[in-house]
């Protein structure tokens, strides 16, 4: 199996080699769109109770402020 060493994105039915800035940018477009279309309830983020609490803490503001949904969930039940 070979390792995949750069990103790749979609045009049509075709995975082709691109840029981290064109991958990013197709991301963020696709959170954006996601947000726009369908509110930011239809996104949700997952934390993990092994990272760093700053991590955490990081990870529900992007949440809350960028994707703009409280939905925001991690492992640390127990």
């Amino acid at each position: 199996m070979t390792r995949i060493t750069q990103p790749l994105v979609r045009d049509g039915d075709v995975l082709r080699p691109a840029t981290w800035d064109e991958a990013l940018d197709r991301a963020a477009a696709g959170f954006r769109r996601s947000r726009d279309e369908h509110g930011g309830s239809s996104i949700g983020v997952f934390s993990c109770s092994k990272s760093t609490n700053e991590m955490n803490f990081i990870a529900q503001k992007l949440a809350r402020s960028v994707f703009e949904t409280n939905n925001i969930d991690s492992c640390n039940r127990t």
